[in-house]
């Protein structure tokens, strides 16, 4: 059996299945694993480290790199 893990994205209250790490968090959103950064309680969180499970609580901001000026 599978806990809910409840996080913030971007402002919204969301809850997820778990386990999960942060790339499976970007694979539910449909969000690319390229051209994005992202971000957990206001630090940034490195690729390096999206392989680790994302917690209870967490405040997580994800942010896309647009073209232009």
């Amino acid at each position: 059996m599978s806990e809910l893990i409840g996080v913030t994205v971007n402002g919204e209250e969301r809850e997820f299945d778990g386990p999960l790490t942060v790339a499976g968090l970007l694979e539910r959103l449909e969000l690319p694993q390229r051209g994005i950064a992202v971000a957990v309680d206001g630090a940034v969180f490195p690729r390096g480290r999206w392989s680790e499970s994302v917690r209870r609580g967490w405040e997580i901001e994800i942010l896309t790199a647009v073209q232009g000026g």
